[in-house]
């Protein structure tokens, strides 16, 4: 079975790392022979970063030569840093370390919660004929400071740690002051839909209800983003105030993230991480919460029955998952509705979906209809840039979209185009991933503004100019789709093998849906995508087996 380690962003930093491999090798103690090497093993290191990697191991050879550097070390600051077979650069066997130690800190604080099963059978009846998994994570993460519930979409992860909530709520001597986080201001606002659907179902008073919060905010607002740098408001010294902190999407938390969200932590709160260990890791560095659920087996629950997939989108997601590369094949040719292959006229069948929404442009629709029209079909690429990537197919779809009257885009900004937020501003709290709608805004006259729906329901506009960079988002890469869910979804590969194609983008592109699911791919390409599989090289599963406390 093949495995790929995807390059997902191929040349990205290459001038800065080769600067910074030169940086070092100007400053090593070594030979001219041996100098050659190390600047190919620190290029090499910068390269397994930008891939998702926290380190590389060395054959014994290369371990001599980074000892002979005199630029390696991990009981002083020193550039690199050799542990085992493994090369680090010092910032990320920090945050590697230091994580490590923590989450092993956490998960041996005793936090357990004195409840009665009458307690637990109020708001998980029990089952007659089969286990009920999230009654088991309820139970699970009433007991420890640490816990991951993991388990795909529709498993009840939500509505899983609203009860939770609820009990520890209940139980508690004063009112807990908890946080609702995301790494992306969709997924916020995802769980924040969800936590408001959930809460009303709750078989508390409503006393317990509004102790329950409902507002979730991205990961970097939480933690007091200041931007430029790197570090935020809160940290080791300025802990946050929160007695329990609940982290949704947690497979797309990377390690440095994750490493200053656990440093942050004031003694003795609760940590909760929800997720889906199968989906893709996060983009940077680090597999974290699959790290965490393969050496803390008793820290995670995983929930397996899903509610809300239509049955073949459930098939055709576990085949994937499987690696069962013809079952899912003969699924997508089944014949079934929910799940098909498209062949033909993709374009058209794109430009029919969207005219949905801006008919209701036309016809001076209010926004969150919009808005809701919009994010109901989404078409998900493999690649940015080649045949069915990104580029490509927004392109294709603007130009068809206006040669059939159904936008104008005599200039760049023009009613109706969608676009995706690809840098960070804090200032006006857009976040990478974030989508809004360009439209004429009636209180300006017909000025256009760009308008965004918040995790909390409300609509922000902003003039296009002041807007961060941002690009127009008819399409969007699957790595982007993460966090988002859509009524229906169409996945395009592209013609070649890619090292980007992986079991786990596929997998995570199928299940952003929950209708429809098409696709748009070879045969030979498609069965070399899911017989692929992501492999992340760090140590930090490693360490939370044998780090001491």
């Amino acid at each position: 079975m093949a495995t790929v380690i995807p390059d997902s962003r191929e040349g990205r930093g290459s001038r800065l790392d080769h600067a910074f491999a030169g940086f070092l090798e100007a400053r090593c103690k070594l030979d001219p022979v041996r100098r050659q090497r190390f600047l190919e093993l620190v290029r090499e290191l910068r390269s397994a970063q930008h891939n998702g990697h926290s380190c590389i191991r060395l054959a014994a050879q290369d371990q001599e030569i980074i000892r002979a550097s005199g630029l390696a070390a991990a009981d002083r600051i020193m550039p690199l840093v050799l542990e085992k077979d493994r090369l680090y650069l010092q910032r990320y066997w920090h945050y590697e370390t230091r994580l490590a130690r923590q989450l092993l800190a956490l998960a041996a604080c005793p936090a357990a919660v004195a409840v009665e099963t009458a307690d637990l059978d109020r708001y998980f009846p029990p089952l007659a004929d089969a286990t009920d998994w999230q009654r088991e994570a309820a139970a699970c993460t009433l007991r420890q400071g640490l816990s991951m519930i993991t388990g795909g979409p529709g498993t009840g992860k939500t509505s899983t740690v609203v009860k939770i909530l609820a009990l520890l709520q209940e139980l508690a001597p004063q009112a807990l002051h908890i946080a609702l986080a995301a790494p992306t201001g969709k997924a916020a606002m995802r769980l924040q839909e969800s936590i408001g659907r959930s809460k009303a179902q709750l078989p508390c008073s409503e006393a317990v209800r509004q102790k329950i919060p409902e507002t979730v905010t991205t990961l970097h607002r939480l933690l007091g983003a200041r931007p430029p740098s790197p570090f935020f408001r809160h940290c080791r010294e300025t802990p946050l105030p929160h007695d329990l902190v609940v982290v949704d999407e947690a497979s797309m938390v990377d390690l440095a993230l994750m490493s200053k969200l656990v440093d942050a932590l004031k003694s003795g709160s609760r940590l909760i991480l929800l997720g889906d260990k199968d989906q893709l890791a996060s983009v940077e560095s680090g597999a974290v919460l699959a790290d965490l659920t393969a050496a803390l087996p008793t820290h995670t629950l995983e929930l397996k029955k899903s509610f809300r997939f239509q049955e073949a989108i459930r098939e055709l997601a576990e085949s994937v998952n499987l690696q069962r590369a013809e079952q899912a094949w003969q699924l997508l040719q089944s014949g079934r509705e929910n799940v098909r292959l498209l062949t033909g006229q993709v374009i058209e069948e794109i430009v029919a979906q969207r005219s949905a929404y801006l008919g209701l442009i036309r016809q001076g629709g209010d926004f969150a209809d919009i808005y809701r029209s919009f994010s109901a079909f989404q078409v998900l690429c493999a690649t940015r840039q080649g045949k069915n990537g990104v580029q490509e197919v927004n392109q294709q779809v603007q130009q068809r979209l206006a040669t059939q009257g159904l936008i104008e885009p005599e200039a760049p900004w023009y009613s109706g185009r969608p676009v995706m937020i690809t840098q960070n501003d804090a200032n006006l709290h857009l976040y990478n991933g974030d989508i809004g709608i360009c439209l004429p805004d009636q209180e300006q006259g017909g000025r256009m503004m760009v308008f965004f729906q918040r995790p909390d329901g409300s609509i922000k506009k902003y003039l296009p100019a002041r807007l961060p960079h941002c690009e127009t988002v008819f399409a969007m890469t699957i790595h982007k789709s993460q966090g988002s869910e859509f009524e229906q979804v169409l996945i395009m590969l592209p013609e070649r093998m890619n090292p980007v194609l992986t079991k786990e983008l596929l997998y995570t592109a199928i299940t952003r849906a929950r209708k429809r699911v098409a696709l748009v791919a070879d045969a030979g390409i498609f069965a070399q995508t899911v017989n692929a599989r992501v492999e992340r090289f760090g140590g930090l599963a490693e360490k939370l087996l044998d780090v001491e406390i």
